[in-house]
């Protein structure tokens, strides 16, 4: 999923995500996790489609309120052993997506991801994305927001672009992101003196 920010990526997929039985504030399915209710009432005009085989496992990670749930994995001993067993909060933050997703991601389970591109370097890029390539061969399923080109870039991904026109599923190549990013990179100099000439 993807789309300008404000264009509702993060609404939808916390929607799907309360839908499917996951605490607002992200974690797995038995995470009490609350600080402030800010979720919309749009989970409840969902109706989510289920396939033959339920999931074994699931998870969602909601990057701007990580910290919440790495708090009370500390408090559960249960929970910190599920996530490798050293606190979140000793890593960085971007160490801390990486121990999540190598940990407690496992076969059969539906990990819904709300921008975990947001504490991730290139290279923690590519590491979710190969760890997402053998939990999808191992039957798990991805539902993930981003701003990321390279997430995005994920084979075989069905991407649907948010923007006020409505949801339309594009190929990689017609995204923005991916455009944007290209074009960027193709010619740095001329991009910047295009964004920086005046009216």
């Amino acid at each position: 999923m993807a789309g300008e920010n404000g264009s509702g990526k993060s609404t939808l997929i916390e929607a799907i995500a309360i839908a499917a039985g996951f605490n607002a504030e992200g974690g797995s399915r038995h995470m009490t996790v609350s600080t402030r209710p800010s979720h919309s009432d749009l989970h409840t005009h969902l109706r989510l489609v289920r396939g033959t085989r339920k999931p074994k496992t699931g998870y969602f990670l909601r990057a701007e309120s990580f910290f919440n749930v790495a708090t009370y994995v500390e408090t559960n001993p249960d929970a910190m052993r599920s996530h490798g067993g050293v606190p979140l909060h000793e890593r960085s933050h971007g160490e801390s997506f990486i121990a999540l997703v190598t940990n407690r991601f496992g076969p059969n389970g539906l990990y819904i991801l709300d921008e975990p591109e947001a504490a991730l370097s290139l290279r923690g890029n590519l590491a979710l994305m190969r760890r997402m390539h053998d939990l999808v061969a191992a039957g798990s399923q991805f539902i993930v927001s981003t701003h990321s080109p390279i997430l995005l870039g994920y084979p075989g991904a069905r991407i649907y672009v948010l923007s006020e026109d409505g949801i339309e599923e594009r190929a990689y190549e017609e995204t923005d992101h991916y455009t944007l990013t290209r074009s960027f990179l193709e010619n740095r100099e001329r991009f910047l003196r295009y964004l920086f000439e005046d009216d």
